[in-house]
């Protein structure tokens, strides 16, 4: 699959765009497009779960009922008479795609193991920042607000999401 991935990164008309599931399809959803030789991603967190008789973690989606999907535009209509896709994200009257950069990002966030807070609620817009230490060195940010210090909310744009991660204060810089 990485021999795909790298063809198609080549040509300039496959983008990321995201998609809405059918709720709690997001992993099968994935493994239907997958078998259509699309590319996805779907970023998981680990989230514990209590039983009435024991505790266990599992993956979840990071992003309830979306899914990112590398295709070009010849492929929508593919997309969706794929089991478990409900739409396309669609802004202003088109379909949304998403830079490349702005997925990066969000895997390094995964990465790190951090504990990241998911709000599903639109914020004010707010000064930009870039981190410029630490395991999210690089990563442009929309700073919305401080806590003690601590806590800096990235927005991931069209989605409607925002991140809190906590960083110190000492590893932004205003752009």
């Amino acid at each position: 699959m990485v021999g795909i991935l790298e063809e198609k990164m080549i040509d300039k008309d496959y983008k990321w765009y995201p998609i809405y599931t059918r709720s709690r399809a997001e992993k099968k959803t994935q493994i239907a497009l997958n078998q259509k030789n699309i590319i996805t991603y779907l970023p998981l967190i680990k989230v514990e779960k209590q039983w009435s008789d024991r505790k266990k973690v599992t993956l979840e989606p990071l992003l309830k009922s979306y899914l990112f999907i590398y295709i070009s535009a010849k492929e929508f209509t593919e997309v969706l008479m794929t089991y478990g896709v409900s739409r396309f994200i669609y802004f202003s009257g088109s379909i949304v795609s998403i830079p490349t950069k702005q997925l990066d990002d969000l895997k390094l966030l995964l990465s790190d193991g951090s504990d990241l807070e998911i709000n599903e609620t639109e914020v004010a817009p707010g000064e930009k920042v870039i981190i410029k230490a630490g395991p999210f060195k690089g990563i442009l940010a929309e700073l919305v607000y401080l806590k003690h210090n601590q806590k800096i909310v990235l927005r991931l744009e069209n989605l409607g999401y925002t991140i809190s991660i906590n960083t110190s204060l000492a590893n932004i810089e205003r752009l």
